[in-house]
């Protein structure tokens, strides 16, 4: 099924560069590319919040005196860095 794209000269030339570097058309890169990416996407959605968040689960031991009144807050902080890093 043919997809226009209108893409900024900044993504095209990124596009150009890769396509040039593996040796491969710049339909076949940007196929690839969106597979991989949705594909990743729909993986992720699968996850259970628990597996999201597995990671930062008992990360806090049990030192901490403020916990039951500060906990949502300390998650929220958790998450805000989990995602930080991923950035």
């Amino acid at each position: 099924m043919p997809v226009s794209v209108r893409l900024d000269k900044e993504t095209e030339e990124l596009l150009d560069k890769a396509a040039k570097i593996i040796s491969m058309s710049k339909s076949r890169l940007m196929k690839n590319s969106i597979r991989e990416y949705c594909s990743r996407i729909i993986s992720q959605k699968k996850l259970t919040p628990y597996e999201l968040s597995k990671d930062l689960i008992g990360k806090e031991g049990s030192g901490r005196k403020d916990l039951s009144t500060r906990g949502e807050e300390i998650l929220r902080e958790l998450f805000r860095k989990k995602k930080n890093d991923r950035n």
